[in-house]
């Protein structure tokens, strides 16, 4: 118990104070564990991946997402249909992983949970490599020398023993949990082997095992093995704000960090990791106790970007080393020795280091700095070496470059780091960019001394010859992005995006993506269209992006989950852009009341083209809209197709349609009847702009389909859709006096209705004083003796230049006189 029931925190680095304990239960903050099984495919760094899908189980986090507490990591598995025996959870570093296992501990010896196990195991695996050959009971002795005289008695009862085996990905050992031959307790090998069959149950049949891996090496494990897989997400928005008051211990200065790092984007986002909040913390607090003489002393000394958060951290630690020399090695020779060995490390997946390292590397454990960097754990000879954090280690890898300049190993590193498809050093490249920036590493100048210029030169010609055109993997022009905003350089921006147009489709964006697109289109004012279909945006995202679209003149959004939260803030976007022309929201979620404010700015916009097409519009919003219309003479384009739009309110729209300067509507698919058609034809009676409508998918038979046809004879519509809308024969005659006497309509689509029979002589005797050029009639059940009628309207009419006739059954006798027809036409397409 006494092993469980503190929270060491790390001392404060650079210092030589020890490290603060607190009781488990006062400190520890919930972590969000869900069920996962997406270990396959890692194409990017694990913790920008981890970062997305953190804001993907925000988003899901109130819709029933399956939420692990350490308590039920043993209890049915809904994923295995099963109660598990063997349990993975993974988590990237930093997360909690450790932490988490010391509390499921914790619990169980205060006899919370699990009370059904006698005996739980907990072996870490860096100590596990430290072992030769052993058997399973030398194992456990290994750890727990005391249960010597009991270690026979304690094996005959497997299904009252939980084994823990915590860091996967630090083991030596590549293992496939595949293979299963080993079924004694006595028989000597290594612990890979023996973990293996713990797991396969082979040996110990019926006990349990809990394990915990960073994301990485899970892609090359079979992980069909485990009844159960769950990821530790990190912390929920009000977990963050709880271990920030936690740190600081003081509420008013809690908050100003915790409101500083909010609006901050990139570092609040990387506060789903703990450790990333101890390391924010920590520098926050030094900046605050450097006691600034003004606030915009203070901003100066605060962190931007994550390159500035570890700059700011290792001058701090740099700082106080200066305070306390013991005549190791300078800071700048340590830092060049720690920066190549980092640099090895990330490059070949590792993050254990032990004394051999640090001899290749020229490396000495100065007691005071080396400590500030570096975790040492286990007893000598067998002592290893972790950095405080990944990200530590991927900065000093970057940092040496500046420290110990060489063109040729800067250029192989970018290559190297580039070429790998996991995206291991995706960080690295981030903070090489990051330090590119003559002001963020002026901050470590009084410590190392100056840093190179030729470096920083040499990263930002890299830099630039990757440009922002786009790329076959829009994610490679995302990272482009991250590499700009890190280098602060807007000249740079401004050089590298020169492209009019930033597409960046199909490419899932979390709020902070949304903040580093922002900074690049607000750095680069040529931009003129930005595609982001499909981009799962979503309104906090949408709220990071509007202040840099002030300038852009069409803008797609198309199918990014955007609801009615988003409406106040695409009003605000639309009612700060003059130069907005096309706007396209197709395939999202509007309706609701803050749907009103999207159409009142529309007002005030020279918007041209608006696209609101299959987004759960309602009748209810027709007054909005109306409204909207109404009020704005520059909109030439409105889609409004696969809405729900049928009801009393209708007519408020078609009202506004009089005044408007619309010229091409779409109303498609909206379960319009023929209730609507009176409304429709006042609409369209009483404009002389419309040019194109469609009414396609909607089912406008029935008696006021005349009202329609009648309108249609004043109007100066050009093209007219009416696919699909449920006509009969019957129609036919209105259709005819509707074409008889418009002498503008030149396409019309009358495909997927029902037109056979008698009255469809009176549609073609229409064609011939009509100016049609392009008739559809496809799927429309006319047969062979339909054919004299669709003869006689091409024999006499000397306009129709296209005929779509596919989806019907002409063959028969009469089948020939079409033909004839056709030899008199002007047909020059015919299907």
């Amino acid at each position: 118990m006494e092993k469980t029931e503190t929270l060491a925190e790390h001392r404060p680095p650079g210092t030589t104070l020890e490290p603060q304990r607190f009781l488990i239960n006062e400190r520890y903050v919930n972590l969000i564990v869900i069920s996962t099984d997406q270990f396959r495919q890692r194409p990017q760094h694990e913790l920008i991946q981890t970062g997305e899908k953190h804001e993907e189980c925000l988003n899901k986090i109130q819709t029933g997402l399956e939420r692990i507490s350490s308590k039920k990591l043993f209890r049915w598995s809904h994923q295995s249909q099963c109660v598990p025996h063997a349990v993975m959870v993974s988590g990237v570093p930093g997360i909690g992983k450790t932490t988490l296992m010391q509390k499921f501990v914790y619990d169980w010896v205060t006899g919370k949970h699990y009370q059904i196990f006698a005996f739980v195991f907990f072996f870490r695996f860096r100590d596990l490599n430290r072992l030769g050959l052993v058997n399973l009971e030398e194992m456990i002795l290994h750890q727990y020398p005391h249960l010597e005289g009991q270690i026979g008695d304690i094996l005959q009862h497997p299904e009252r023993l939980l084994f823990i085996f915590d860091g996967l990905d630090e083991s030596i050992y590549q293992m496939d949990f595949i293979s299963s031959k080993l079924s004694n307790p006595k028989y000597r090998t290594h612990f890979g082997e023996i973990l293996n069959n713990l797991v396969r149950q082979s040996l110990l049949n019926g006990c349990s095992v809990l394990i915990t891996s960073r994301p990485t090496r899970l892609a090359s494990v079979d992980t069909g093995v485990f009844q159960r897989i769950a990821e530790i997400m990190g912390f929920l928005h009000e977990d963050r704000l709880i271990y920030f008051n936690n740190f600081f211990g003081n509420k008013e200065l809690s908050k100003r960090a915790f409101h500083y790092v909010q609006e901050n984007d990139t570092l609040y986002t990387f506060c789903y990791i703990p450790s990333y909040c101890w390391i924010i913390c920590t520098v926050l607090s030094m900046c605050f106790r450097a006691q600034p003489t003004n606030s915009d002393q203070l901003m100066t000394l605060l962190p931007k970007t994550v390159t500035q958060l570890f700059v700011t951290f290792v001058s701090n630690i740099l700082a106080n080393h200066s305070q306390n020399k013991d005549g190791g090695h300078t800071a700048q020779k340590l830092l060049t020795s720690v920066g190549w060995m980092a640099e090895h490390g990330v490059m070949n997946h590792m993050i254990v280091f032990d004394e051999r390292h640090l001899e290749s590397f020229n490396l000495r454990n100065d007691k005071h700095l080396f400590s500030s960097f570096m975790v040492e754990s286990g007893q000598s000879p067998d002592v290893d070496y972790t950095f405080l954090h990944l990200t530590l280690q991927e900065f000093f890898a970057a940092l040496v470059h500046f420290i110990n300049y060489s063109p040729d190993k800067l250029q192989e590193t970018l290559d190297k780091a580039e070429s790998y498809k996991d995206g291991r050093a995706e960080i690295l490249l981030r903070f090489l960019c990051g330090l590119s920036d003559s002001s963020t590493r002026s901050m470590l100048k009084p410590h190392v001394g100056e840093l190179s210029t030729k470096a920083a030169r040499d990263v930002i010609t890299w830099i630039h010859r990757k440009d922002g055109k786009p790329k076959e993997h829009k994610r490679a022009l995302l990272n482009v992005f991250y590499y700009l905003h890190e280098s602060r350089n807007k000249a740079l921006v401004s050089r590298c995006i020169t492209s009019k147009e930033v597409d960046i489709i199909d490419v899932p964006l979390t709020p902070l993506d949304c903040s580093v697109l922002s900074y690049i289109l607000q750095s680069c004012r040529e931009t003129e269209e930005v595609h982001l279909n499909s981009c799962k945006i979503q309104s906090e995202g949408l709220r990071k992006l509007i202040p840099a679209l002030h300038t852009i003149k069409n803008l797609i959004l198309y199918d990014n989950h955007l609801t009615d939260s988003s409406c106040p803030h695409l009003a605000s976007g639309i009612r700060n852009n003059q130069t907005l022309r096309t706007l396209n929201l197709s395939e999202n979620n509007l309706e609701g009341p803050h749907f009103s404010d999207l159409m009142a700015a529309l007002t005030t916009s020279r918007i041209e083209e608006l696209h609101l097409d299959n987004n759960h519009l309602t009748d209810s919003s027709c007054p909005h809209l109306a409204s909207g219309i109404r009020n704005n003479q520059t909109l030439r384009t409105l889609n409004l197709s696969y809405n729900v739009l049928e009801g009393p309110n209708f007519s408020d729209l078609m009202a506004a349609l009089t005044t408007s300067q619309i010229e091409d509507l779409h109303l498609g698919g909206n379960n319009l009847t023929d209730n609507s058609c009176p409304h429709l034809a006042s609409g369209i009676k009483n404009n002389q702009t419309l040019r194109r409508l469609d009414l396609s998918g909607n089912n406008l038979e029935g008696p006021h389909f005349s009202d329609l046809m009648a309108a249609l004879t004043t109007s100066r519509i050009e093209e007219l859709q009416l696919l699909n809308i449920n006509l009969t024969d019957s129609s036919c005659l209105l259709l005819a006096s509707g074409i008889r006497n418009n002498q503008t309509l030149k396409t019309l689509d009358l495909s997927e209705n029902n037109l056979e029979g008698p009255h469809f002589r009176d549609l073609m005797a229409s064609l011939t004083t009509s100016r049609i050029e392009e008739l559809h009639l496809a799927g429309n059940h006319l047969t062979d003796s339909s054919c004299p009628h669709l003869a006689s309207g091409i024999r006499n009419n000397q306009t129709l230049r296209i005929l779509y006739l596919s989806g019907n059954n002409l063959e028969g006798p009469h089948f020939s006189d079409l033909l004839a027809a056709l030899t008199t036409s002007r047909i020059e397409e015919l299907q």
